[in-house]
């Protein structure tokens, strides 16, 4: 894990004088990596001992050594590109990049991902009298997804990416309802409210995010890919790609626990879209 990374999944152990820091460094490590331990501190408006209690906190010896941390973790990537990008890459190197950089981070997830808690979101998504769906930002394609994916599945389904929307939907949820909150962070403040107006009418949460998250603290089932991303500095690429994945298991893991009677259903639907394409191998006239 490079120093970002370290900086952006510790952020809820911060104190609040650290917390200015590394919101400073954030904001711009560019700017971080060649400033001095004074200007960095009056731009956290912090003492100097603090900048260097938080350099030591993030495993390293002081400030000259975490900025040397810091230039070896912007060296290796593009900013708000992809970290394992390079500005000198061309399409060959940044097409391989990308692609093992992915497959790489699914073999990881597919490890680390608790087959037991997979079984108990199944359990709570096949008993919901409704499933609502949420994401902002690149988790709002997913969400998006996810909708497409149950939609089919004769249960109601809603998928929102509207903050206002996520809102009114939780005050007006119930008990026997199933709300997915999808957020690689877990730290979207409209998500961790809605999430906690949702429990407090009963609603079931499931939060696909951060295990250690303020949003996964608010949710009843927490399905956490472990995919170390630090989506405050670059584009939201691997994340994303294992959080569709783990909407598969889910929609399959439903699928089964249905039962035979009910992919016959599933058969009904793909038969009646059928008239909607083209025949294989038709050409366009």
């Amino acid at each position: 894990m490079n120093i970002l990374e370290k900086i952006a999944q510790s952020q809820h152990t911060f104190s609040k004088s650290e917390r200015k820091v590394a919101e400073v460094i954030m904001a711009s490590p560019q700017s971080a990596m060649h400033s001095s331990i004074a200007n960095l501190a009056k731009a956290a408006d912090v003492s100097e001992p603090t900048v260097n209690r938080f350099c030591r906190r993030m495993e390293t010896k002081g400030f000259p050594d975490f900025k040397l941390h810091l230039a070896q973790c912007l060296a290796s990537g593009t900013p708000y590109l992809n970290r394992h990008v390079d500005e000198e890459d061309g399409p060959d190197a940044y097409c391989e990049k990308i692609f093992d950089s992915t497959m790489a981070a699914l073999e990881h997830a597919r490890h680390h991902l608790d087959t037991h808690t997979i079984n108990k979101a199944v359990d709570i998504l096949t008993q919901a009298k409704k499933i609502s769906f949420f994401g902002l930002g690149a988790s709002a394609a997913v969400a998006h997804d996810a909708q497409n994916k149950f939609f089919r599945f004769n249960i109601p389904v809603i998928c929102f990416d509207d903050v206002l929307m996520q809102r009114m939907s939780c005050i007006n949820s119930m008990e026997g309802e199933v709300v997915v909150f999808i957020s690689h962070t877990g730290r979207t403040k409209s998500h961790v409210e809605s999430a906690a107006l949702a429990r407090n009418n009963d609603a079931t949460v499931i939060g696909i995010t951060d295990a250690s998250s303020p949003l996964a603290e608010e949710c009843n089932l927490v399905l956490s890919l472990e995919i170390s991303e630090d989506t405050d500095l670059y584009m939201p690429m691997s994340s994303r790609i294992a959080a569709l994945v783990l909407i598969d298991i889910l929609a399959t893991g439903f699928t089964l626990r249905r039962g035979n009677k009910f992919r016959e259903n599933l058969k009904r639907v793909k038969d009646g879209l059928k008239e909607s394409r083209f025949s294989k191998g038709m050409r366009d006239h």
